[in-house]
């Protein structure tokens, strides 16, 4: 599959306008039994309650069967399963779609040929769940534009419920500039309006595109692509100043040298989401003074400190060097790291009776998770707050194991000394750019 794959690249690449004609026939038994196997053990399981080690155990019969009801177009995906996890910084909850197994077999086969052919199209400003890029990349650009850039104002946006509400025309639509594949495309828009089971009953969907699936993320960048990042270029080019953007599937920062600009920008972006059934969410969307004056026009407004803005689980904000210039600094989140503790909190309180040994073997997981993430530059003051705050929390529930105390605090020390936890160190330098960014700039 992957040279065929390679060669779709390479086709996609040298043809902006091609339409590919046939495509379904990469969903072969080869290929999907390769797609079976690359997916993780141990994740939840959809409305059948199919495991992969039990797909596994028949495998051969099960993707020859598979393989056949596609070309019968008899293949329907089975409706995902819908759960909900917490949102942060809300009391309301995120829904979850979870697909069954063999449906996301299908799902990883089409987002392989979706990203082989697309991933040639997206744009230098889009990082969210494309190869060789994530969260730290956009987060250094972002850094560039605002430090090197002549950047005054920044338009920090947010649109409202953007997984819920892709319009399947509009999608179906923007894929057929690509894709002249009826059987392929008969297969997407059958996962778009799939539907998903809640509390024993059926609900039909007619637009959005469930998180969870493995589709969705693809879909989603191919979405925003032909909404927002295309448009975006035509809008900067007509900008007297400098103008960029950078986004992580939903969630997208724009940089302006100049306030009138920023301010058209918005109105013609609430006005461009709406032409695609979007909207904008106005209480988390805002134009703010940034850069190298902000914290002099601060001051000549009347405000204490320059405004902040939160992007990718960080609060970026204005701060000075050793040597007193400019310099865009990053702290975690207050949202973020509230949200975490709660989930420390009930996971101890929870699991205070269960082996000690288990207990911190999960916890060294936790925080060197957490650290791989918001270890960057600037931020190791609060990565060692967050981590006393932990201890104080597992201090507090080993000493509820019983309705005796377990610890004195020089006693947990020492217990500490037994059972180490890791300590944070600057995992991302937001200086350093990868040689497959660095070529943005």
């Amino acid at each position: 599959m992957e040279t065929k794959l390679t060669r779709i690249r390479e086709l996609a690449q040298a043809h902006p306008d091609m339409k590919f004609n046939a495509l379904v026939h990469l969903l072969n038994e080869d290929n999907l039994k390769q797609c079976h196997t690359e997916l993780p053990n141990g994740k939840a399981t959809g409305l059948n309650g199919v495991t992969k080690e039990a797909y596994d155990a028949k495998l051969d019969d099960n993707i020859r069967d598979l393989v056949a009801r596609m070309k019968k177009k008899a293949y329907r995906p089975v409706p995902v399963r819908r759960t909900y996890i917490d949102k942060t910084g809300s009391k309301k909850k995120r829904p979850l779609g979870i697909p069954d197994h063999e449906d996301k077999i299908v799902q990883r086969g089409i987002t392989k040929i979706l990203n082989a052919i697309y991933e040639q199209d997206f744009l230098d400003c889009s990082f969210g769940f494309r190869p060789h890029r994530n969260c730290h990349d956009a987060l250094k650009i972002l850094n560039v534009y605002l430090e090197k850039r002549p950047i005054n104002y920044v338009v920090d946006a947010d649109i409202k419920g953007f997984f819920d509400h892709v319009d399947h025309e509009w999608m179906m639509t923007f894929l057929k500039h690509r894709i002249n594949d009826p059987n392929l495309l008969r297969i997407i828009a059958r996962f778009l309006k799939g539907g998903y089971m809640e509390e024993g009953k059926y609900i039909h969907t007619d637009q959005g595109t469930p998180q969870g699936g493995i589709i969705s993320p693809v879909l989603a960048n191919v979405y925003l692509h032909y909404v927002l990042d295309l448009w975006f270029e035509v809008y900067r080019k007509r900008c007297k100043g400098h103008a960029y953007m950078v986004r992580y599937a939903d969630d997208f920062v724009c940089c302006f040298q100049y306030k009138r600009e920023a301010e058209g920008f918005y109105s013609a972006l609430v006005q461009r989401l709406r032409k695609f059934n979007l909207e904008i969410a106005e209480d988390k969307t805002n134009i703010l003074p940034f850069g190298r004056y902000a914290e002099k026009d601060s001051q000549r407004e009347g405000r204490k400190k320059p405004s902040t803005f939160d992007f990718l689980g960080f609060t970026h904000y204005c701060g000075k060097s050793r040597k007193g210039s400019f310099r865009v600094k990053r702290k975690s989140s207050r949202k973020k790291v509230s949200a975490k503790m709660k989930k420390q909190k009930d996971w101890l309180k929870a699991h205070r009776t269960t082996d000690i040994k288990v207990i911190m073997g999960r916890l060294r997981r936790s925080l060197q998770g957490y650290y791989n993430y918001y270890c960057i530059t600037d931020n190791l003051k609060a990565v060692h707050t967050f981590l006393d705050i932990v201890k104080r929390l597992l201090f507090k529930w080993m000493n509820r194991r019983s309705q005796r105390k377990s610890f004195r605090w020089d006693q947990f020390n020492l217990f500490l000394e037994k059972y180490p936890l890791p300590q944070p160190r600057i995992k991302v330098k937001i200086y350093d750019l990868r040689e497959h960014i660095n070529y943005i700039l």
